[in-house]
């Protein structure tokens, strides 16, 4: 079942908010299912391709339940910073007494888009990170270069899982003093036989940014193209039946 909101648009597109906006990576997904993009993100993020709000994503989205402009969105995808859960956080740097405290912005975040009413994807990386894993995908489902498996909690809505596809092998790089080939690169980090810049591009599915940083934090346009492409048609049945 989808949420009941009607979907409203601003001219031929409904309308996306996209909160803790990074570069763009879910955002041209959306864009290419067919919505009309805002971001959001607490840094200058020059290289996102659509209009974008600086600010800090809580407050913007606390403003615009108050104002009553979120009535103006379809739908809203979130990010949150996930170093706080992520499997290199609560793993191997947990264990060697490496790193720093992160703030968790999951809850918080939960809380202010229950209260929207909206339909809503908080989408984190494999880890500890407290959400429902209501959809998992991998770049082996649209043959990417990438393995990067995504979690996405859905509220409001759902949509059916895919088949998590074999990987076709390693993912290249340096693994315990020994090289491995593969047909996959490694979207994180740098060093150790990680991907060139524009390999990272090429596996990703992103050329409108060169910032490694931006690279290896973004999800892979084809996931959310995925996700918006089902919410749009399931929600045009639903409005037709």
């Amino acid at each position: 079942m989808t949420h009941p909101t009607l979907v409203r648009r601003d001219g031929d597109r409904p309308r996306l908010l996209d909160l803790y906006a990074c570069a763009g990576g879910a955002a041209m997904g959306y864009h290419r299912a067919g919505f009309d993009v805002t971001g959001v993100d607490i840094a200058p993020r020059p290289n996102y391709p659509f209009p974008l709000i600086q600010g800090d994503a809580l407050d913007v989205l606390a403003g615009l339940i108050g104002s009553g402009e979120i009535e103006r969105y379809t739908f809203v995808h979130t990010s949150p910073p996930c170093q706080a859960a992520c499997a290199l956080t609560v793993g191997t740097n947990l264990s060697q007494g490496w790193g720093r405290s992160h703030v968790d912005l999951v809850a918080p975040t939960r809380e202010l888009l229950d209260a929207t009413g909206l339909p809503y994807v908080i989408e984190q990386p494999n880890g500890r990170a407290k959400i429902r894993k209501d959809l998992t995908l991998c770049g082996e489902m649209f043959r990417l270069g990438v393995i990067r498996h995504r979690n996405f909690e859905l509220g409001g809505w759902s949509i059916e899982q895919p088949a998590h596809v074999p990987h076709r092998g390693r993912v290249r790089g340096w693994r315990h003093g020994r090289f491995y080939d593969g047909p996959d690169v490694a979207a994180y980090g740098n060093g150790g036989g990680k991907p060139t810049i524009p390999e990272l591009q090429n596996a990703m599915g992103i050329t409108w940014t060169d910032v490694r940083e931006e690279l290896t934090e973004a999800i892979p346009p084809a996931y959310t193209q995925h996700i918006g492409a089902a919410f749009l048609a399931a929600t045009l049945l639903e409005v037709a039946a």
